[in-house]
């Protein structure tokens, strides 16, 4: 069981995509905001490795508007599965704005996704707001209980694994 993820991002799960384009479509008109997290493809049962995006953590109290959405840094977990932002445009448009580039300093994937919702409404950014290649992965998502599911021999042999 590998617990932590390799560096190289490969793409993002189709179910993780659809979740996505149907929480920014019911928070229209107002922004949406997640963070996403990503699970070792090998345990998605890829014959590769890296990262496959699978999960959108929703952060409370996070604030929106039809202009901005904004994430309490004090509610934000330190979690080693993350792996970028996802938030929505409700004008529809699919590039970074300033302020977007401001919070784009964590992570490897910055998701945009834009009025009206449809598969083809959504870009993936760097950190630097230069556009990326995110491929949407067929892949079954395991069950959330399963993050959970590793004992200190896990650990230590995940450990001695990355000597």
């Amino acid at each position: 069981m590998r617990l932590f993820r390799s560096g190289d991002l490969l793409g993002i799960a189709e179910e993780t995509l659809e979740f996505a384009l149907e929480a920014s479509e019911e928070s229209h008109p107002n922004e949406y905001m997640g963070l996403l997290r990503g699970e070792d493809a090998r345990r998605l049962g890829l014959d590769r490795d890296g990262t496959v995006i699978t999960d959108v953590l929703v952060i409370p109290a996070t604030e929106s508007n039809p202009v901005s959405a904004t994430v309490r840094t004090s509610l934000v977990p330190n979690d080693v599965r993350a792996v970028g932002s996802v938030h929505s445009h409700p004008n529809g448009v699919l590039r970074p704005s300033d302020a977007d580039l401001a919070t784009f300093t964590r992570g490897q994937v910055h998701v945009i996704i834009g009025a009206p919702y449809r598969r083809s409404d959504w870009r993936a950014f760097d950190r630097e707001g230069e556009p990326r290649t995110l491929d949407v992965l067929d892949v079954e998502l395991p069950d959330a209980e399963s993050f959970f599911d590793f004992d200190q021999a896990d650990i230590d042999e995940e450990l001695a694994d990355d000597l």
